[in-house]
Formats: structure tokens, C-alpha cells, sequence
């Protein structure tokens, strides 16, 4: 690892040249700022340690400009003249961490080698990010927090592997654009990507969903049909809500885990198959354990990688980078020429908890493009749930238009709220299904 280390006091930085290369650091020393960013701009560093005060500018100004050269390299400030405020500035500008002279050997090691362990995490993100983006041609994954960070570190560890892979996660987090991402990272990428939602089939057709079926094998069953496992053979399958996997057919999973092999219904012949297994679940799959609804050996088995998404509420950096991605893309949908959102807005978006987290705040964005008028989302344009004060403008409309205007508000804020489930939706607004859907169709209001 290459360090710049720019410190005008010669005896400093020979004595921290000397504690650095004992640890088998390569240094590179510059005495003033101008001559440590022409170093910085012509060599490649993984970290910088600098003095707070030189002879020809401030730190500060050094850190801006290292930053707008190489953003995510980490700067470690070293200084005899610490404050408080001097600290704040630092590390709002990009540096790492603070450090106080005398400088104690084994704390700067130890900060150097966090920060280092931060910068790898950086480099592999951003090398993800490339990929991906390279891969979907969109950035489908949006994401600022240093939680995703990790998640994202370890999904790109994961795709080097074959080994089972256990997402964790609420719903509406994105597991399955995670383990879509472990697909297209991994040698299975040129095959398919197979993803079935075990919650929405029947349990008495999940075995045949999976597995296949011969002619005749149940009651309408009138052709061989092969399951989805032998089409993802070669390449992933995506077992959404694991969970909710019946016992008998969590003892097939076993066995396809195992002897990768798998039978039709209907048949006694064995069908070999190449297969990756990536599982996601809402449910605390320990608890299903210890209760016996899901079986140990399985568990084991499936939980070789684990990944946790942390909800929307534990990393709201994100929301910002997440509310401008999805403005883009349903503005472009909509044909609507909205470049943003009020700061007014964002503040009562990002004070939200998310129960329905990502999915959630992209269906309040859909809401308001849709409802919007101007050039930018306001806190009018959002439901009343998230807390917010509306402003009608009812001065020069007629009395019929604002009703309707108000009544489609209140339509869409109640299904955004129940995730388009129309019952609760109806009974909230205590009007029948029947009028809720004539209303929806009415104001070509969507739900599913």
C-alpha cells in the first residue's frame, strides 16, 4: 500500500516515515500542499496523511482538492492545533479521520488500516456499480449508505462463489434485484435467471411449479410440462419467501441440494440438474426452525451465505438518491417535464418510516408525478399519510373539480398506504369495493 505523507516539519515526518515503513507502507513525502496534490495528481496513493497546517495553504483547501481529484481516497488529518471546529470542517469534507500530535504509533496503524478497509470496500463498490451498470445498462440498484455499502461487498463475494445464498430482508428492500446482481456477477450469468414467488402459488401446485410433472401425473395434467428447476439448470433459481415452502417439499429442496438431481411428478426417472439456489425470506427463519415449520438440515444447507438487507428506515442516505431515480424514470414514463423535488417534500419523505420501504417510497414517487402540475414534486403533490399539511388552492375552481380533485387524492393516498390492496383501501375510506373500483376507474387510477 502507497501513502503520501505531506508534513512540513522534517523531524515529523521522518519520524512518521520510519514507524510506516516498519509496517510495510510505501512512503511518499511532501513537505508543503502544492507539492503533495502534484504528487497526489501523478502518482496513485491509497491514503493520505496530512498535516493540518503547512507553509502555503490550509489543510482544508488540500483536502478539497485531493478529493476532487480521487473522491473516495480516505485523508487522515495530523495536527498540533485540534478544535472542535477544525475536526467538524474536516470531516465534512471528506477526511477520514483526526488525529492530535504526538501522534501515538499504534493508534495511527490502527486508523490506517480502518480507513484502508473502508477504501476496499469503495473500490469494490464502485467496481460493482460498474458492472452492474455495464450489465442492465441502467443503475437499478441505487444506494449512498455505507449499510448497502457492506451488503453490496458481499454480494460481490457471493458471485464469485456457487454456494447457496440466503437473502434476509422486509419486504420491499429489493432482495430480489440482490440476487439478481449475484446472477449477473457470477459465471452463471449467460444462463437463465430463473424467479419464482413460492408465496403467491398454491401450495398444492409449488411442488409441480418446481419440480415438473409427467402426462397424467394429477387431475389436469394433460401434458409433460418440466418445472423450474430444470429450467434454470446451468444457471440460478430465485426462491422468493422460502418460508413458505411446504415440509414435504422442503425435503425434495434437500435432496436437490444435495444429489442435484430431481424427479418429476408422475415419474420415478431422475433428472440430473446444474443449479444455483439463491433464497429470500420476510420471516425470521430461525424462529420457523426452532417452531419445526421449516426443517434444520435444509436451513443449514441454504444458509451458506447470508445477507441481510437492512430496512429503508436504517439507511435513509438513501432515500435522496432513490427519490431522484425514480422521479427520472416515471417522469420519462409519464411524459412529465418534473426535474425534482422541494426541499419541503424531501424533508417529509425522508422523516417517514417505510413500512413498505423501497417498494413504498417508489409508489408514493409514482403517486406524485402522476398528481403533480409543476416542474417539481411539492408536499402537496404527496398523501396525506406521510403527515403532511396540504395547501388547496381552491380560489377560482369550480366546486365539482375540487371535489374530484381532492376525492382521486384521497383514493390514491389510501392505496398507496395498504400497498394497492383494495379492501383495506375501501374500508378506510368506508365505501364499498364495488364504488372503490369505479372510482379508480373513473380517475385511471392504477392498482394491482
Amino acid at each position: 500500500m502507497k501513502l503520501l505523507l505531506i508534513e512540513d516539519e522534517q523531524a515529523q515526518r521522518l519520524l512518521l516515515k520510519r514507524i510506516l515503513e516498519k509496517e510495510g507502507y510505501i512512503i511518499s513525502e511532501a513537505k508543503d500542499g502544492k507539492t503533495g496534490i502534484d504528487l497526489f495528481t501523478n502518482e496513485d496513493f491509497d491514503l493520505v496523511l496530512l498535516d493540518q497546517r503547512l507553509p502555503d495553504m490550509n489543510g482544508l483547501e488540500v483536502i478539497e482538492k485531493i478529493k476532487a481529484i480521487n473522491p473516495i481516497i480516505p485523508i487522515i488529518i495530523i495536527t498540533a492545533y485540534a478544535s472542535v471546529q477544525d475536526a467538524v470542517k474536516a470531516m465534512k469534507i471528506g477526511a477520514f479521520h483526526y488525529l492530535n500530535k504526538p501522534v501515538e504509533p499504534d493508534e495511527l496503524i490502527l486508523t490506517i488500516q480502518k480507513a484502508l478497509e473502508s477504501l476496499n470496500l469503495k473500490r469494490e463498490n464502485e467496481e460493482l456499480k460498474r458492472v452492474l451498470k455495464i450489465k442492465y445498462q441502467s443503475d437499478k440498484i441505487i444506494y449512498k449508505s455505507e449499510k448497502m455499502e457492506k451488503v453490496m461487498s458481499l454480494v460481490y463475494r457471493a458471485a464469485q462463489s456457487d454456494a447457496s445464498v440466503l437473502i434476509t430482508g422486509e419486504s420491499g428492500t429489493g432482495k430480489e434485484l440482490i440476487a439478481g446482481a449475484i446472477h449477473n456477477l457470477s459465471k452463471r450469468k449467460e444462463r437463465n435467471f430463473v424467479i419464482t414467488h413460492l408465496a403467491a402459488l398454491p401450495e398444492t401446485l409449488i411442488e409441480a411449479e418446481l419440480f415438473g410433472y409427467e402426462r397424467g401425473a394429477f387431475t389436469g395434467a394433460e401434458r409433460r410440462r418440466i418445472g423450474k428447476f430444470e429450467f434454470a439448470s446451468g444457471g440460478t433459481i430465485f426462491l422468493d419467501e422460502i418460508g413458505e415452502l411446504p415440509q414435504a417439499v422442503q425435503v425434495k429442496l434437500l435432496r436437490v441440494l444435495q444429489e442435484k438431481k430431481i424427479t418429476h411428478l408422475g415419474s420415478n426417472d431422475e433428472i440430473p440438474v446444474d443449479i444455483r439456489i439463491i433464497c429470500a425470506t420476510n420471516k425470521n427463519i430461525e424462529d420457523e426452525v426452532k417452531n419445526g415449520r421449516f426443517r434444520d438440515d435444509l436451513y443449514y444447507r441454504l444458509n451458506v451465505i447470508r445477507i441481510h438487507i437492512p430496512p429503508l428506515r436504517e439507511r435513509k442516505e438513501d432515500i435522496p438518491p432513490l427519490v431522484d431515480n425514480f422521479i427520472k424514470n416515471y417522469a420519462q414514463r409519464e411524459n412529465k417535464k418534473i426535474q425534482g423535488i422541494t426541499d419541503d417534500a424531501m424533508r417529509v419523505i425522508t422523516k417517514y418510516n417505510f413500512p413498505g420501504n423501497i417498494r413504498e417510497l417508489e409508489n408514493i414517487i409514482e403517486r406524485a408525478i402522476v398528481f403533480s402540475r409543476g416542474d417539481v414534486i411539492t408536499v402537496d403533490d404527496l398523501p396525506d399519510y406521510l403527515g403532511v399539511q396540504k395547501r388547496y388552492n381552491l380560489a377560482g375552481g369550480k366546486l365539482n373539480e375540487t371535489i374530484e380533485r381532492i376525492e382521486r387524492e384521497m383514493i390514491a393516498s389510501a392505496l398507496v398506504k395498504h400497498n394497492n390492496n383494495q379492501t383495506r383501501a375501501a374500508e378506510e375510506l368506508g365505501i364499498s369495493e364495488r364504488v372503490l373500483r369505479y372510482k379508480m376507474k373513473k380517475y385511471k387510477i392504477k392498482g394491482e
